[in-house]
Protein backbone atom coordinates (compact mmCIF):
# COMPACT_ATOMS: atom_id res chain seq x y z
CA UNK A 1 0.00 0.00 0.00
CA UNK A 2 1.32 3.44 -0.78
CA UNK A 3 0.23 6.15 1.69
CA UNK A 4 0.31 9.61 0.04
CA UNK A 5 2.37 12.39 1.93
CA UNK A 6 1.32 16.31 1.09
CA UNK A 7 4.06 18.39 -0.32
CA UNK A 8 4.92 20.78 2.59
CA UNK A 9 6.73 23.74 2.33
CA UNK A 10 5.60 26.25 4.62
CA UNK A 11 5.18 25.95 8.68
CA UNK A 12 1.09 25.95 7.80
CA UNK A 13 1.22 23.00 5.37
CA UNK A 14 2.82 21.67 8.19
CA UNK A 15 0.09 22.24 10.59
CA UNK A 16 -2.62 20.64 8.03
CA UNK A 17 -0.84 17.65 7.52
CA UNK A 18 0.06 16.19 10.86
CA UNK A 19 -3.02 17.71 13.22
CA UNK A 20 -3.63 14.82 14.89
CA UNK A 21 -1.26 12.34 13.93
CA UNK A 22 0.60 9.89 16.12
CA UNK A 23 4.55 10.85 17.18
CA UNK A 24 6.14 14.48 17.72
CA UNK A 25 7.57 16.43 14.61
CA UNK A 26 8.70 19.87 14.26
CA UNK A 27 9.22 21.84 11.08
CA UNK A 28 12.24 23.50 11.00
CA UNK A 29 13.76 25.12 8.08
CA UNK A 30 11.50 23.68 5.62
CA UNK A 31 12.35 20.20 6.87
CA UNK A 32 9.86 17.82 9.42
CA UNK A 33 12.35 16.61 11.53
CA UNK A 34 11.06 13.91 14.27
CA UNK A 35 11.21 14.27 17.98
CA UNK A 36 11.71 12.05 21.20
CA UNK A 37 8.47 10.86 22.08
CA UNK A 38 9.32 9.34 25.55
CA UNK A 39 11.16 11.10 28.30
CA UNK A 40 12.40 10.21 31.70
CA UNK A 41 10.87 10.47 34.88
CA UNK A 42 12.86 13.78 35.65
CA UNK A 43 11.57 15.22 32.47
CA UNK A 44 7.86 14.52 33.28
CA UNK A 45 8.41 15.61 36.90
CA UNK A 46 10.24 19.53 35.73
CA UNK A 47 7.94 20.33 32.68
CA UNK A 48 4.91 19.12 35.70
CA UNK A 49 6.62 21.14 38.20
CA UNK A 50 7.13 24.06 35.72
CA UNK A 51 3.31 24.24 34.45
CA UNK A 52 2.28 24.65 37.82
CA UNK A 53 4.22 27.38 39.37
CA UNK A 54 3.76 29.72 36.33
CA UNK A 55 -0.16 29.00 36.13
CA UNK A 56 -0.14 29.87 39.43
CA UNK A 57 1.72 32.32 39.89
CA UNK A 58 0.37 34.38 36.25
CA UNK A 59 -2.41 36.01 36.23
CA UNK A 60 -4.79 34.03 34.31
CA UNK A 61 -6.70 36.88 32.20
CA UNK A 62 -3.45 38.18 31.06
CA UNK A 63 -1.65 34.43 30.22
CA UNK A 64 -2.24 30.46 29.10
CA UNK A 65 0.51 28.03 30.34
CA UNK A 66 0.75 24.52 28.64
CA UNK A 67 3.12 22.20 27.87
CA UNK A 68 4.25 19.78 25.03
CA UNK A 69 1.69 19.53 22.72
CA UNK A 70 0.90 23.02 21.15
CA UNK A 71 3.11 24.67 18.77
CA UNK A 72 5.08 28.09 18.75
CA UNK A 73 5.57 29.18 15.53
CA UNK A 74 9.13 30.96 14.73
CA UNK A 75 10.87 32.75 12.05
CA UNK A 76 12.16 29.35 10.70
CA UNK A 77 9.03 27.06 11.36
CA UNK A 78 7.37 25.69 14.39
CA UNK A 79 8.64 23.90 17.69
CA UNK A 80 6.88 22.06 20.61
CA UNK A 81 8.87 23.84 23.47
CA UNK A 82 8.11 21.62 26.51
CA UNK A 83 6.90 24.24 28.64
CA UNK A 84 5.46 28.10 26.87
CA UNK A 85 3.02 31.11 28.26
CA UNK A 86 1.13 32.77 25.90
CA UNK A 87 -1.12 35.45 25.77
CA UNK A 88 -4.64 35.37 26.51
CA UNK A 89 -7.03 35.90 23.72
CA UNK A 90 -5.89 33.18 20.89
CA UNK A 91 -8.17 31.10 18.98
CA UNK A 92 -9.95 27.76 20.47
CA UNK A 93 -9.15 26.58 17.40
CA UNK A 94 -5.27 27.66 16.59
CA UNK A 95 -2.45 25.26 16.75
CA UNK A 96 0.32 27.69 17.42
CA UNK A 97 0.48 30.16 19.99
CA UNK A 98 -0.14 33.81 19.00
CA UNK A 99 1.98 35.99 21.78
CA UNK A 100 4.24 33.47 23.62
CA UNK A 101 6.12 35.19 26.24
CA UNK A 102 7.79 32.52 27.86
CA UNK A 103 9.37 29.02 25.85
CA UNK A 104 11.60 26.53 28.16
CA UNK A 105 13.30 23.34 26.85
CA UNK A 106 14.39 20.64 29.75
CA UNK A 107 17.82 19.22 28.49
CA UNK A 108 18.24 15.72 27.19
CA UNK A 109 21.18 14.40 25.59
CA UNK A 110 19.53 14.07 22.01
CA UNK A 111 18.56 17.57 22.35
CA UNK A 112 21.38 19.84 24.22
CA UNK A 113 23.02 21.14 20.86
CA UNK A 114 19.44 22.23 19.64
CA UNK A 115 18.44 24.15 22.36
CA UNK A 116 22.11 25.74 23.37
CA UNK A 117 21.77 26.86 19.59
CA UNK A 118 19.62 27.09 16.96
CA UNK A 119 16.60 26.47 19.51
CA UNK A 120 17.90 30.13 21.01
CA UNK A 121 18.00 31.99 17.75
CA UNK A 122 14.46 30.80 16.83
CA UNK A 123 13.25 31.42 20.01
CA UNK A 124 14.63 35.00 20.89
CA UNK A 125 13.52 35.93 17.14
CA UNK A 126 9.97 36.21 18.64
CA UNK A 127 9.19 40.12 19.11
CA UNK A 128 6.65 38.80 21.94
CA UNK A 129 9.29 36.43 23.51
CA UNK A 130 10.46 37.80 27.49
CA UNK A 131 11.97 34.98 28.54
CA UNK A 132 13.69 31.55 27.03
CA UNK A 133 15.05 29.19 29.75
CA UNK A 134 16.31 25.85 29.36
CA UNK A 135 16.69 23.15 32.22
CA UNK A 136 19.39 20.72 33.25
CA UNK A 137 16.73 17.24 34.09
CA UNK A 138 19.40 15.96 36.89
CA UNK A 139 20.19 18.42 38.81
CA UNK A 140 19.57 22.64 39.74
CA UNK A 141 20.94 24.29 37.16
CA UNK A 142 19.15 26.20 34.54
CA UNK A 143 20.04 28.82 31.56
CA UNK A 144 18.09 31.97 31.31
CA UNK A 145 17.93 34.78 28.56
CA UNK A 146 16.21 37.65 29.33
CA UNK A 147 15.11 40.34 27.07
CA UNK A 148 16.81 43.57 28.40
CA UNK A 149 15.26 47.17 28.88
CA UNK A 150 16.70 47.71 25.19
CA UNK A 151 14.42 45.05 23.65
CA UNK A 152 17.51 42.97 22.97
CA UNK A 153 18.57 39.33 24.48
CA UNK A 154 21.88 39.17 25.84
CA UNK A 155 24.08 36.11 27.26
CA UNK A 156 22.48 33.53 29.76
CA UNK A 157 22.28 33.22 33.02
CA UNK A 158 23.25 30.14 34.59
CA UNK A 159 21.55 29.71 38.24
CA UNK A 160 22.57 26.75 39.94
CA UNK A 161 22.01 25.44 43.18
CA UNK A 162 18.54 24.25 45.50
CA UNK A 163 18.53 27.68 47.33
CA UNK A 164 18.42 30.02 43.94
CA UNK A 165 15.58 30.87 42.38
CA UNK A 166 15.04 32.05 38.71
CA UNK A 167 13.37 35.37 38.50
CA UNK A 168 11.70 36.02 35.57
CA UNK A 169 11.71 40.14 35.42
CA UNK A 170 9.21 40.50 32.31
CA UNK A 171 6.44 38.79 34.88
CA UNK A 172 7.57 39.76 38.26
CA UNK A 173 7.81 36.48 39.09
CA UNK A 174 10.75 33.96 40.98
CA UNK A 175 10.98 30.29 40.45
CA UNK A 176 12.51 28.33 43.23
CA UNK A 177 14.77 25.96 42.61
CA UNK A 178 13.83 23.97 45.61
CA UNK A 179 10.20 23.91 44.09
CA UNK A 180 11.17 23.35 40.78
CA UNK A 181 13.44 20.01 41.58
CA UNK A 182 11.37 18.59 44.50
CA UNK A 183 12.27 15.13 44.66
CA UNK A 184 15.03 15.42 41.95
CA UNK A 185 18.26 14.17 43.59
Amino acid sequence: MNIQVPTIRTADDFLRAFEGLDGKREFVRGKVVDLMINVSRNHAKLTTALTVLLASGLDPDRYEVGAADFGVRTPDGVRFPDVYVDGTGGDGRDLVAHAPAFVAEILSPSSMARDFGEKVRDYTALPSLLHYLVLSQDEPRVWLWARGEDGAFGSPEMIVGREESVTLQGFGLALPLADLYRGIA
